[in-house]
């Protein structure tokens, strides 16, 4: 457990923070910031809401910021900063940035994520990479395949393991882990310029392109792979099917790591890591981030302990060893991490210098909640509903994103 001090508070005090850590795994994640709190004389106060910062969460915090009773602080990530951000209702951090030389330590698109008009209004505390594949290693073995690069090569290892009995991929069924999916399909099928044409810039010529088409039939494909009890599975029970051998793969952004290593498998070796299929070259990013509220003058100094805490050295470190993540600073060393991890950085940086980093469309890195809700419920949609064709699921999709229509390929 981590207990690195920060400099004495002027005042101890109680901090309450809202988020959404809520599996087994990610548990211990948050004890590293209870704890480093602790250790400079605060009190913690969880605000813990269980539902992957859905709606739910929105809306209670919505509730308590407009009853004029913030948080100290809340999990806030991607667009929804701005969004605070233009509302007024955040503190600004840039004392803290400054004496702490964030700029210094972290990458440009990070640091540009956590401000407002160039001023700081957030804390990263991490970077997650959505486009990741998990394979069970001996799965993989036993069915004499090999790790998957092209979606071509996807669908004949998803054979191979379904000839030994094993079902070839895991998969949660709530709707941002459906979107989630779909936009990993996205990237390997139709490449970086049609996803940011797709899905940052809503061209409504992408949402209706044979690229589109195409990753609507390779999405649906998937579906004859995974088992039929997957309607409303969670990512922790599809990523549990993996670890005990009840599935071969799985698309899932790496905080799956938080429970394969609670199930005791190493990240690398039992459960092997790649890119999704045809996104070698490509870093699809989630970064978690803390804003801090406007409260009264007494809960400011333990506000700015936490920001001070969630950009520590030390606590980078033990809190992306627990969350499967990566450091949003730069110099902390990954001699502890795992394999899986030092990859992720290798790629960030190699995606960064190529300008393949893409935001998350299924984790508010790239649109507000209001054009996501209903681009996830076409997609959720689309999965479930045998009937709907690609075309149909394209001309919805274009509609959900606001946007008309462009006439759908002959």
């Amino acid at each position: 457990m981590l207990h690195a001090a920060l400099p004495c508070p002027a005042r101890a005090g109680e901090v309450e923070v809202l988020h959404f850590w809520a599996s087994g795994g990610e548990a211990q994640a948050v004890a590293q910031l209870k704890a480093t709190l602790r250790a400079n004389g605060h009190t913690w106060k969880d605000f813990a809401i269980a539902d992957g910062g859905g709606g739910l969460a929105v809306l209670m915090l919505d509730s308590r910021v407009r009853s004029g009773n913030p948080p100290t602080a809340a999990q806030i990530k991607g667009v929804a900063i701005q969004e605070w951000a233009r509302k007024g209702k955040l503190s600004g951090l840039d004392d803290v940035a400054g004496a702490e030389r964030w700029d210094a330590l972290l990458p440009r698109l990070i640091s540009d994520t956590m401000k407002y008009r160039g001023h700081y209004v957030a804390a990263p505390l991490n970077v997650h990479r959505v486009n990741w594949l998990w394979i069970n290693a001996d799965v993989l073995r036993r069915a004499g395949a090999k790790v998957p690069a092209t979606w071509d090569e996807f669908f004949a290892a998803a054979e191979a393991i379904r000839r030994i009995g094993v079902t070839p991929v895991a998969y949660g069924g709530q709707s941002w882990l459906d979107l989630g999916t779909f936009e990993s399909v996205a990237i390997g099928v139709g490449g970086v310029d049609f996803y940011k044409k797709a899905f940052l810039e809503l061209d409504p010529a992408a949402l209706a392109s044979p690229a589109m088409e195409k990753t609507l039939e390779t999405f649906k494909r998937l579906k004859s792979y995974t088992d039929q009890r997957n309607m409303g599975r969670d990512w922790v029970a599809a990523t549990a099917m993996l670890n005990r051998g009840a599935a071969g793969m799985l698309i899932m952004g790496d905080w799956a790591k938080t429970e394969m290593l609670a199930a005791g498998k190493r990240p690398g070796v039992d459960i092997l890591c790649a890119p999704t299929p045809g996104s070698r070259d490509v870093f699809s990013f989630d970064i978690d981030s803390i804003v801090l509220f406007d409260v009264s003058a007494e809960k400011k100094p333990a506000q700015r302990d936490l920001a001070r805490a969630v950009m520590g050295r030390d606590f980078q470190q033990a809190f992306n060893l627990a969350k499967g993540s990566i450091p949003a600073r730069l110099d902390v060393p990954l001699d502890r991490f795992d394999a899986c991890a030092r990859r992720a950085r290798q790629d960030f940086q190699h995606s960064a210098k190529r300008g393949t980093l893409l935001p998350s469309l299924a984790h508010g890195m790239a649109q507000p909640s209001h054009t996501v809700a209903p681009m996830w419920d076409v997609v959720q949609q689309f999965w479930h509903q045998d009937r709907m064709t690609a075309r149909e699921a394209m001309a919805r999709l274009a509609g959900a994103a606001g946007q008309r229509p462009a006439t759908a390929p002959k």
